[in-house]
């Protein structure tokens, strides 16, 4: 650790869990350096005798017991109380951060990784993500001991208290996200919830709006989030909706903070046209703030000229949904998100949330009438190309003269008539590739040569 300079990475700390920096040595130390932090950062004050708290929620992920314990250990030796909310969704840890008047929630998860990784999630008091100087500090303190004799003792020490009423506060929080006196009657829906934190809410929430429900991957074991199911593997969605003659399919990750819908033809529907279906309506009815998506540069242009025909435009952000987020509180803009299905209505919360994008669409069906493949026809896409590559380092591009030359080189082919992106993962060892152009046969064949070019240089 005294040689490490960085722990948060795009979207808090991840990696593989029992190696550093996802350790319980490591999470110990991160549970005292963010009570010392949250306790300062909310200007809620704390009356004598009131200690500070922090909400602590997880996945499913057979790591989180471990990570959970070291992390209550190090908030309440320095005199922080927890909140132990247990398996729930990363936006309903956010939601319960501001329904209990918390300090900070912490969640434990790795999103749609593998159950091997595992990730420690940082929410401020509003339940938005930290910015970079808040990460920073944290760090600061982790790396520099500077807290190491903050010591609080006898009665002064925090104590851990669990919360039995969070799944039930947030089904209620999700509902409240749907037009009171609308109902999901006779809609027949298809839910992968991915052996992950959406496992009991998803589909408590999709039934107690009325859907007749088809559930899979409901069963979690510690070691089955994400496998082979939930969005990262949009097959299995798509033959749960082909099986059942479901009118809509719903797949989460493991978290489920993001969103993957099949059309009743067994058709993905991505984040991108998730984010056309609802900016169009929104536009239609004079509710998308300053006429403006927020959206990230993986995002298709097709959706610019979607919303160009609506008279709104799209600006784009770094990918990453806290980049996204930022943006939307700095122009205060009320829709965004990104490819993924990771889908922010501000409306009515503050982090990407699965199943109330779900709702906003399963409104729209409602309210038009219309089934998902009419509604996803207002996104004409142009065509990409993406390959996501494992590398063993993860040097700087420049770094890398031979890949460098074959993007450039692509970049003239496309004649100003697409673009080429290439990035490293910010929670993966991975390198992303994407190539938008006009025909098809062109960037997949781009797409090839530049993702040989990396294996060579790079590849694991």
């Amino acid at each position: 650790m005294a040689s490490a300079k960085k722990i948060f990475g795009t979207d808090g700390v991840r990696g593989v869990a029992n190696v550093e920096p996802v350790t319980a040595e490591t999470a110990l130390k991160l549970g005292r350096a963010a009570a010392h932090v949250f306790s300062a950062l909310n200007p809620q004050a704390h009356p004598p005798g009131l200690r500070p708290k922090i909400v602590l929620g997880k996945d499913t992920r057979l790591s989180g017991y471990m990570l959970e314990n070291a992390l209550v250990a190090g908030i309440t030796s320095l005199g922080v109380d927890v909140l132990l909310i247990g398996p729930l969704p990363t936006p309903g840890v956010a939601y319960i951060t501001r329904s209990l008047r918390a300090d900070a929630g912490i969640v434990l998860s790795a999103s749609h990784n593998s159950y091997e990784d595992n990730g420690i999630k940082f929410f401020r008091h509003d339940g938005y993500k930290l910015d970079d100087a808040i990460e920073r500090k944290i760090e600061q303190l982790v790396f520099t001991g500077e807290i190491d004799s903050v010591r609080p003792t006898a009665k002064k020490i925090g104590r851990a208290t669990r919360i039995d009423d969070a799944l039930g506060r947030y089904v209620e929080f999700a509902k409240a996200s749907f037009p009171r006196g609308m109902s999901l009657e006779k809609m027949r829906i298809a839910v992968d919830v991915a052996n992950g934190a959406g496992y009991k809410s998803t589909p408590c929430i999709l039934g107690e709006l009325g859907a007749e429900l088809s559930v899979a991957h409901n069963q979690p074991n510690g070691t089955n989030i994400n496998a082979h199911c939930g969005s990262v593997y949009p097959q299995e969605i798509q033959r749960l909706v082909r099986e059942s003659g479901a009118t809509v399919g719903i797949a989460n990750d493991g978290d489920a903070d993001r969103v993957l819908l099949c059309d009743e033809q067994g058709e993905i529907v991505d984040g991108d046209e998730i984010l056309a279906i609802a900016s169009v309506d929104l536009l239609r009815n004079g509710q998308l703030q300053e006429n403006t998506l927020v959206a990230t540069v993986m995002s298709n242009f097709g959706l610019d000229e979607a919303l160009a025909a609506h008279h709104g435009k799209v600006v784009r952000t770094k990918v990453g949904d806290r980049y996204v987020i930022e943006e939307m509180v700095r122009q205060n803009l009320n829709l965004g998100g990104e490819q993924s299905g990771h889908i922010i209505f501000r409306d009515f919360t503050t982090t990407g949330d699965g199943i109330i994008s779900a709702l906003q669409i399963l409104r729209i069906m409602q309210a038009t009438g219309k089934p998902l493949s009419e509604l996803k026809k207002c996104l004409t896409k142009y065509p990409q190309a993406q390959r996501n590559l494992l590398v063993r380092e993860k040097p700087p591009l420049e770094t890398l003269p031979e890949v460098m030359k074959l993007v450039h080189d692509t970049e003239k082919e496309l004649h100003g008539n697409g673009r080429v992106l290439l990035r490293y993962s910010g929670t993966e060892a991975k390198i992303r590739l994407l190539i938008e152009g006009c025909e098809r046969a062109q960037i997949d064949r781009q797409a090839d040569r530049i993702a040989e070019a990396i294996q060579s240089a790079i590849g694991e």
